[in-house]
């Protein structure tokens, strides 16, 4: 048996339509409900990516779009510009994150020809997690507090094509 070859356009457009569709579907704003309980909430840092929940992690991939968390920790190496040293670094590190109870706040840059920050809010039970707001943030933040509040007033852009 041969195996099909499936032409490049038709994958590049199913690859975009995924990619369109993680987009579409998270909102820069969050509802006055989730509002008053997240600002309610306390907070604990998380220092490194492997100690966000197991759901977060999941979610992170799926926003990505690839098959292994391709997120650096903070100060560890990554792609921050568009020439490709080292192709094996990923494209994305952590800045600031934090989770509560049932929220977590997540501060990454990704690099690449516009180096961007971008905050993902997300609410996550053992259950299930869903992102409750996202995209692009001021640069600078370093404080779970200063995400919470970039977050809540709805200083976010919209993330555009790429997470």
């Amino acid at each position: 048996m041969t195996p099909r070859l499936v032409p490049l356009t038709l994958v590049l457009m199913l690859a975009a339509a995924r990619a369109g569709l993680a987009q579409s579907t998270v909102p820069v704003t969050v509802p006055p409900a989730t509002q008053a309980h997240v600002r309610g909430e306390r907070f604990q840092v998380v220092s490194a990516v492997r100690g966000l929940p197991l759901g977060v992690r999941e979610e992170l991939q799926r926003m990505f779009g690839g098959s292994a968390m391709a997120i650096a920790d903070p100060g560890e190496r990554f792609q921050a510009t568009d020439d490709i040293s080292d192709p094996s670094l990923p494209t994305r590190r952590l800045g600031v994150a934090g989770c509560s109870q049932d929220h977590c706040l997540v501060y990454y840059e990704r690099g690449g020809i516009a180096h961007v920050w971008h905050v993902v809010l997300f609410h996550w039970t053992p259950e299930g997690t869903r992102v409750e707001a996202g995209g692009i943030a001021p640069a600078g933040l370093r404080t779970v507090d200063e995400l919470r509040t970039a977050v809540l007033s709805g200083r976010l852009a919209r993330a555009g094509r790429y997470w």
